[in-house]
């Protein structure tokens, strides 16, 4: 057992989510439609349609990020700190902007188009999951900071497959927040400014590295 625990040591990070949730439920639980909050809209909302086939792809989020974590737990110490420092500075900026600016919106059909099981998920999502407390989006920002760890391994750089499965998983969570009516566009291009000013203090150093080594490999060739 100690040797299991100075192995896994690096765990100790984890009890971030200790915090994260009750002060998540706080917000699901103070901040919903029959209250007053600042609603999230963009014109271009209204031209998206709702498609619920996307519920599969919204749900598989959460094994994507788990399956990111755990991996990297148990294969790189130093990938492992960088994805969890990456998630838990955005979500933890989700979580002070809910807190001190409360926003919701009223995108969600009211009506059904068709009955499907797929519709039925989207109907028990609704249910547990208020329309509030959107932006930046957490389903986007931490689609892509799993994606990002990915393209960052070494280990899974061999692997193109993986890569390109990360790719779509992600680019259809991003778009599933969307045609579920989950998000507005706002939510979504706000995950995506919260991702790359992240990626710079978290990756930023290591991007240069990469280019510096590539360029005096070119130098060498010439």
């Amino acid at each position: 057992m100690k040797e299991l625990l100075l192995k896994y040591k690096h765990g100790w990070i984890l009890v971030y989510f200790l915090m994260y949730f009750p002060w998540f439920a706080f917000l699901e639980k103070t901040v919903t439609v029959d209250s007053r909050f600042h609603v999230v809209h963009m014109a271009i909302d209204d031209y998206i349609p709702f498609i619920e086939f996307f519920i599969i792809p919204y749900l598989l989020w959460f094994a994507y990020v788990a399956a990111a974590i755990i991996f990297f737990f148990l294969t790189n110490v130093s990938d492992y700190y960088k994805l969890c420092c990456f998630l838990f500075i955005g979500m933890t900026v989700f979580l002070l902007v809910s807190t001190i600016f409360p926003n919701g919106h009223y995108l969600r059909p009211s009506v059904f188009p068709r009955d499907n099981i797929c519709t039925a998920l989207v109907q028990w999502l609704y249910a547990t999951d208020t329309s509030t407390n959107l932006f930046p989006s957490i389903h986007v920002f931490n689609s892509l900071g799993v994606h990002i760890a990915v393209m960052h391994s070494e280990k899974l750089r061999e692997y193109r497959w993986v890569r390109i499965c990360s790719w779509l998983l992600m680019t259809s969570i991003v778009l599933s927040t969307m045609f579920l009516k989950q998000h507005s566009v706002f939510d979504v291009l706000t995950g995506f400014l919260m991702a790359a000013v992240l990626y710079t203090f978290v990756y930023g150093r290591e991007w240069q590295q990469n280019r510096r080594k590539v360029y005096q490999g070119q130098l060498q060739k010439i």
